[in-house]
């Protein structure tokens, strides 16, 4: 290293390539390894500090190479999200994956990309210890600068990237996509514009500075103040987007703007630092620059950033649905119960009509159709019902117990005993729903049985087909758990439809459009017509969701007989009607030890769809809070504690429960 030290302080030129040699001398052998890229960092100070010549000819020779290119595209695009469609990103980023843009070494933007080629240098940039990379800006002595005129040219191309990011933001701020959600930008003035002003008196007063027209210019305290007011405007608008509903092209505009926000506050830090933060703005800016442009391919990340907001709107709009789905007083209890009954006795239906469906012989395609359409239309008959699939809950309570977590984060409650309050509510409701639903799926299904034996003579359930329900039963000869897993996956996506569909019903306006439609008015009345367009207001998403969930549910068994795969699926409520189908349709005459295992498996089956459904929802909407739950372990134990105190509370509501705020506030 010193050796090249030597060679960088010879040189009188701006190339890089020398850098290129140092940087990578300093990089760890496995660029996870952050301490030894920390003791080569040191080693170079070390040597710095030793040697006034070698310090002075690696000064002048970063000076050279920032001052000898254009810089202001590194500090206006770097780590900002481009102008484009969402999905022309997304194939841009794969076509650069395959054959990556051509580099022009004239620019600084495109010299980072020598000087970090590798995908994963960010992680020990980022990874070292600022105080790490400042010593190291310290080891320059940047007070022995001989010539001053060097950093004048870096100052300029801030400033104008300081201009370009703002006459940037300024347009996105007065797009009609935020206006139409927030109107008050156009009636009380955007700060926006107001930004765009002070950032344009700054930089001209800047500019004036440096070239000796004036003595001293403004300071960056009031474009700050109006960077918190554009942050405040973004803040509302994610709230009314809640009202209003979201869009990709909304995500991605707010991302945007967020970004160029951030940015605009840096570089007024630097231009702004004493000597005391002059080094921490510059290093917290320089990891900034690397992980974004080394990180400028990656998909994860594009999806990461522009699904956020759109993921915490989708599962909030599950959330809302997921509050009636937790009871607290023993009326709600009951009303549950008799809610679960009701969807118990409407699948021991489908379960017939899935066992006659599958006598007709048909065709792989059409019989996916068929068993799609009995699921989806069943579901959709128990929603409008106001029935409930007791799976159907774990996917829409999680998003609440996330929100839950998030304010106690935030010091919005006391202490942990309203989140196990609220988990309390919902394992107790969950369990009076499941069991309505097999309380009434097994007794309805027998019952269908021994009637289809009494008229027709002859059992629903074949020998061959009471063989294979007592097999798919089974949790050890067959593979019934994974099979549930998968139906416990569709369940987490149709509560992730569910929130889609609401949030594109509030976006689009579709009550307001449907009650414009003259067919529709002359065909149903004005009063039928306002009706009709409430409930669609109210329940597209559940409706959607329904539908969906059945198709993946009736096309899973077809898609894993094309595939030459075993796959198909189990959900507790139809398996426990089939259990009753088997018993019918031996005469009685399974073995007790067949039983027994069949309703182990049946149990087995719900678990798995209450697990999985639940742990893939809460993850979705922990992650889209940006929420980190560190107290998994004392809430555990407050939970086991309160099971060992009175274990009664999980399945029997105490009598003097009363309802909580967020059900008060809902009832209102």
């Amino acid at each position: 290293m010193e050796a090249l030290l030597a060679r960088i302080a010879a040189n009188d030129d701006a190339d890089v390539s020398l850098l290129v040699e140092l940087i990578s001398d300093i990089r760890p052998d496995n660029c996870d390894n952050v301490e030894q890229a920390g003791n080569n960092v040191l080693a170079l100070c070390y040597l710095l500090e030793q040697s006034p010549v070698l310090r002075a000819g690696l000064r002048d020779y970063l000076l050279r190479i920032i001052a000898t290119r254009k810089q202001s595209h590194l500090y206006a695009d770097t780590g900002i999200f481009r102008g484009t469609d969402f999905m022309a990103e997304v194939k841009q980023r794969l076509s650069w994956k395959v054959l990556p843009p051509a580099i022009n070494t004239s620019y600084l933007k495109d010299v980072f990309g020598l000087l970090f080629p590798r995908r994963d240098d960010w992680k020990w940039i980022a990874g070292l210890d600022d105080t790490v990379w400042e010593r190291l800006l310290l080891a320059l002595h940047h007070d022995e600068l001989a010539d001053i005129s060097l950093l004048q040219k870096p100052i300029l191309e801030i400033l104008e990237a300081l201009s370009t990011l703002s006459y940037r933001m300024t347009g996105l701020g007065l797009e009609n996509e935020l206006t139409r959600i927030h109107p008050a930008i156009e009636q009380y003035g955007s700060p926006f514009l107001g930004l765009n002003e002070e950032i344009g008196d700054y930089v001209r007063e800047y500019r004036a500075l440096l070239t000796g027209q004036r003595t001293e210019h403004s300071d960056e305290k009031q474009a700050l103040v109006l960077i918190a007011q554009c942050r405040d405007t973004l803040q509302k608008i994610r709230k009314h987007a809640a009202n209003t509903g979201v869009s990709i092209g909304l995500t991605q505009l707010l991302v945007r703007i967020s970004q160029m926000l951030s940015r605009i506050e840096r570089l007024l830090m630097l231009l702004e630092a004493t000597e005391e933060t002059r080094h921490q703005v510059i290093v917290k800016l320089f990891k900034e620059l690397v992980t974004a442009d080394n990180r400028k391919y990656s998909l994860r990340d594009l999806f990461s950033t522009h699904t956020e907001l759109l993921a915490l709107l989708i599962t909030d709009n599950a959330g809302h649905t997921g509050e009636h789905y937790v009871t607290a007083t023993r009326g709600e209890y009951f009303s549950m119960l008799r809610s679960g009954m009701g969807a118990g006795l409407i699948v021991g239906f489908m379960a017939m009509l899935k066992v006659l469906a599958t006598k007709l012989l048909l065709a792989p395609l059409a019989a996916a159709f068929v068993y799609s359409m009995n699921y989806s239309l069943g579901f959709m008959l128990v929603h409008v019902m106001h029935f409930t699939i007791a799976t159907k809950q774990p996917a829409m309570t999680a998003s609440r117990i996330a929100a839950s977590i998030s304010d106690v984060q935030q010091g919005k409650e006391q202490s942990l005993e309203s989140l196990a309050d609220l988990c309390v509510n919902v394992f107790r409701t969950q369990f009076i729903a499941i069991l309505g639903n097999v309380a009434l799926s097994i007794p309805t299904a027998y019952a269908i049985a021994w009637i289809w034996l009494w008229t027709t003579g002859e059992h629903l359930a074949s020998p061959d087909k009471v063989a294979t329900l007592v097999h798919d039963l089974s949790p050890i000869e067959s593979l019934a758990i994974f099979h549930a897993a998968i139906a416990g996956v569709f369940l987490f996506l149709s509560g992730l439809i569910s929130g889609y569909y609401d949030n594109q019903c509030l976006y689009n306006r579709i009550p307001e459009r449907l009650q414009q439609r003259p067919f529709l008015q002359r065909l149903l009345g004005q009063e039928r017509l306002t009706r009709f367009s409430n409930y669609i207001g109210n329940n597209l998403g559940a409706l959607a969701g329904n539908f969906y969930f059945g198709i993946m549910l009736g096309s899973m068994g077809t898609i894993g007989f094309i595939l030459g795969l075993p796959l198909d699926i189990r959900h507790i409520t139809f398996s426990s009607a089939y259990f009753s189908f088997a018993l019918v349709g031996s005469d009685h005459q399974l073995p007790l030890q067949t039983i027994a295992i069949s309703l182990m498996g049946v149990a087995a089956i719900g678990l798995t769809n209450l697990l999985v459904s639940f742990s893939l929802a809460l993850m979705v909407a922990l992650k889209s809070r940006r929420v980190r739950y560190r107290q998994w372990w004392p809430l555990s134990a407050l939970i086991a504690k309160r099971f060992i105190k009175k274990p009664t509370h999980f399945f029997w509501p105490p009598k003097d429960q009363p309802a909580t705020p967020e059900q008060t506030a809902n009832t209102d």
